[in-house]
This record gives C-alpha cells, structure tokens and sequence, in this order.
C-alpha cells in the first residue's frame, strides 16, 4: 500500500497525531494508499518554516528562482509517465486525459518561469522638481494555496509556480482526495533545489487544519480553487488578517447554440465541454440553450455521440468515475429531483453496468435532461458531474443571453454562431469571465482565468495572474539637498 508523508521545513514528516486517512482508487473503490492527517500543530511548523525562510528566497534573483523552475519543469517532463498513472488511478482520469493534465502542468511550470525578467516596476515622476516616485513590485510573503481534486496536478502547479517566481514561499494544502499527486509534484520541486522550508505540504481534514492556515498572521495571501461555500469561509475565517485572497470558485457555465451555428462542431465540442473529468470541471457546460430552429437536429446529433460514449476503466474508455461516492450520489439525488420537477430524460440517469473491479467504483452515465423552466434545480446549481440540463429557445438572441446571465455564477461561457456581430455583442453582454467561441476550453496558460459574482475573485494566469502574487511598494525619493520652502515639517514646523 502506497504512503505518504508530510514535507515540512525540507523534510518528510510523519504526523504529529500519528494518525493517517485512507484514499480509494475511484474507479474501483479499492485502497489506493494512506496519507497523514495533520494536525493544528503540523499546520503552524508548516507555516513557520515558510515564515523563516521567505527573506532569503526572497533576497535570491527572479532569475536565479526561475532556473529552479525550469528544472522542476524538467524532472516532470522527464517522468511524466509516473505521474499520468498517478491521475488515473487518484482521480480516475481516463488516460488520454492524464495526458493532457501532464502536458498542461509542464506548460504551466514553464510558463511562470519565463516571467523572470518580465516583472517590472515604475519610476513616476513627484509632486515637485527633483522629486520620484520608485514603484517596486514585492512578493506577498507566505501564500497558502490550497488546490482542488478535478485536476490536481494543473492546479497545483498554476499556485506555486507563480508564487515561488515571485519570491513567495508557499504551504500548500490539497484536496484529501488527491493528495498523492501534489507530494508527487513537491517532490519534484524539491529535487529542482527548492531551498529548504519554500515549499511545504501538509494534508488532511479541513475541518480539522483549515482554520489554523487561514487565520494565521503570518500568510499573507491565500489562492483558492474550490466550491463557493468554501470560498466564502475562507473569506471569514481570514478576515482578521486581512491576507490577499484569489479566489477561483463555482461555475454554472451556459453553452450557448445560435441557429446558424455549425451543428456539428457545436456538438463535438460539447462532448468535451459536458463530459471532459466525467464534468467535474469549473468550467464544465451545466446549461444547454439551443435555438429552436435547429433544436431536434442538434439534440439528435449530440445524443448519438453522447450514447456512443463509453464509461468503466479510465485506462480502456472514454470516461472514467465520479471522484468519490458521495459526489456521485449528490449527482443521482439532483437528476432525482430533476424528473420530480419536470425535467425530461433523454438519456442516461443511471449507473452503468461494469465487470468487476470496476462495479465497485464510482462512475456514472453521460446523462442529458430536457426541460422548459431554468428555475428548476438543475438549472439553478452547480452540478459538476456529467449532466446536462437543456432548453430550447424560441426568442432573439438577446432573449439567449439573458437566459445565460441568470446565474448566482459567472466563470466560463459558450457560443456558437457564425455570425461576428453576434460574436462581438455576446462578448460585452455576457456577464461571465470566459467566453468561448466556436471552440471548447480550457483556459490557456496566457490567459486570464476569472470569475464574475459567487464564481470568485482576483484569478490566475497570464501577466495579471502574475501581478497577483506581488504588490506594489512605493519609495518617495527627493534628490535636490534643498531646505524646504512652504512645506511644514510634521508636527507644525519649526518652533514646535
């Protein structure tokens, strides 16, 4: 059986409770292996030794940080293979996807570190002659960053790459349920020459570490990938120290399909956008709107690709398993409620039928709802696995849009339509932070990942990803050797 350490201040680190959990292989529901349940104890040394490391981290040139990047990048390219099996078998990915997940956080790690000599400050000029104003970009201090299940690998490398080339050091906290491929990735870090206390794990309970790293005075930003009840009590819990939050939260994605739309390539692409991570995915399509003139043309196509999906071993299908059981039973209590109130099945709703080990893992059909009210349920809440709610439209398209707006959410979005005027009217009238157009996701690294309203704040990636994890410290400067003339020296001048 496969165990894991925690890996604070440069060492591998047994729990302090001594106490370890158990993680299931979700395709399974077999033991995949046992990681620590840390302690408040735990939390705090991990904080400490990022604490007392951050100066000198700090003090080592952008360059210099950003080869010990390039290197990580390196050692992950180089046993990429370890790591795609760890995403199968950790969160159930099917392998294609893996792969893809791999790819993604090489590229993330090297993106980052390209920016080492791309963070600038600004000499402004002062309120007199021989008077500036130096601008310096500085790094927070401590960042916690706590990652999601859905993709591990990604997530983690998208927080700690840009805080660690920033001169932040970094605790980070990733989801019990894929915590094995987050030590994977410190370790790599690790052998890069990450010095010793920059980078620290600690795994666990939330409910048990949480509070202990988000009230700490000594984090002074905290990056969050998660649902939006969590966001919102970070948000809490943290108030007191007032740490830097970027927050990226729920989504309830509309995916939008215009009448002149190309049918094929609008249906094609929500096969990824719905059932990509058996849609456990932020930007996931959770809503379908379809114009009614190609409405049945549409449908028909895209539930024949849909019944051609196929479910069981992520090593030998298309999809692979819901991430634990109780998110699975979630999904079957929302398409439950779905038909109570009205909703139509047109296919799907239901486990399949697989051969042994795989019956005992926690899959799902690709499941589709037809129905007529976007009050109802599944149209209202996030439902992050593979169904789908859709609507026909009968209105214009300002009429679609508005539809697509009616959300507590406002991360990703979808349109298809050849039409640019349309294209250009969505892109201002669409109150999300991503739209795509003709094409599925996800977001790229040079873009900008944010949410609008409960779908979070601040975000990741890009040149204002990076600026996220600096602020920015002023420096008044007067070069002239002159007395002052007119100016009162505090308190009231002289005399006083």
């Amino acid at each position: 059986m496969r165990k894991m350490s925690l890996f604070i201040d440069g060492e591998l680190k047994e729990p302090s409770s001594g106490l370890y959990l158990k993680k299931l292989n979700p395709a399974t529901g077999g033991i995949y292996g046992e990681f620590p349940a840390a302690s408040r104890d735990d939390a705090m040394a991990a904080i400490d030794a990022a604490y007392s490391s951050q100066e000198g981290w700090m003090k080592m040139t952008s360059v210099d940080r950003s080869k010990i990047l390039f290197r990580a990048m390196e050692l992950v390219e180089l046993s990429r293979r370890d790591l795609e099996e760890i995403l199968i078998d950790e969160v159930g990915k099917p392998s294609v996807e893996a792969r893809q997940e791999v790819d993604g956080t090489i590229d993330q790690i090297r993106y980052y570190a390209e920016f080492a000599r791309k963070i600038t400050g600004d000499v402004v000029e002062g309120s007199k002659p021989e008077r500036l104003i130096h601008q310096y970009r500085v790094p927070y201090g401590v960042v916690l960053a706590i990652t999601p299940w859905n993709f591990p690998a990604g997530m983690t490398a998208r927080k700690v790459a840009p805080a660690l080339l920033t001169g932040n050091t970094v605790v980070l906290k990733p989801s019990s349920d894929t915590p094995f491929t987050a030590a994977w990735i410190v370790k790599k870090f690790e052998e890069a020459g990450v010095p010793r206390g920059v980078l620290n794990l600690v795994t666990g309970r939330g409910s048990e570490i949480g509070n202990t790293l988000t009230s700490s005075k000594k984090v002074s930003l905290i990056t969050l990938t998660g649902e939006s009840g969590t966001g919102q009590e970070v948000m809490k819990s943290s108030s007191s120290t007032m740490a830097k939050l970027i927050l990226e939260l729920g989504g309830k994605a509309p995916f939008m399909v215009w009448e002149d739309a190309d049918v094929e390539l609008a249906a094609r692409t929500l096969m990824w956008a719905k059932f990509w991570n058996s849609g456990q995915s932020c930007i996931a399509a959770e809503r379908l709107f379809v114009h009614e003139k190609i409405y049945d043309k549409f449908m028909h196509r895209f539930l024949e690709l849909a019944s051609a999906l196929t479910v069981g071993d992520p090593r030998r299908n298309q999809m692979g398993p819901m991430i634990n059981e109780s998110q699975r039973s979630r999904v079957e209590k929302i398409v439950e409620r779905s038909l109570e109130e009205g909703l139509t099945l047109a296919h799907g709703g239901k486990r399949p039928r697989l051969e042994a080990p795989f019956n005992g893992g926690f899959h799902y059909m690709p499941t589709v709802l037809e129905g007529t009210d976007q009050r109802s349920f599944a149209f209202t809440e996030e439902i992050f696995g593979p169904v789908l709610p859709t609507i026909k439209v009968s209105g214009s398209f300002d009429e679609m849009i508005d539809m697509a707006n009616d959300s507590q959410y406002g991360l990703a979005s979808y349109l298809f339509t050849r039409d640019l005027s349309l294209t250009l009217r969505a892109s201002v009238d669409m109150r999300f932070g991503e739209l795509y157009v003709n094409m599925p996701g996800p977001e790229a690294s040079q873009g900008y990942h944010t949410g609008f309203r409960l779908s979070g704040q601040a975000g990741e990636g890009s040149k204002h990803g990076i600026e996220e994890y600096v602020k920015v410290k002023n420096i008044y400067l007067d070069y002239s050797e002159r007395p002052l003339e007119g100016e009162a020296i505090p308190p009231y001048g002289e005399g006083n």
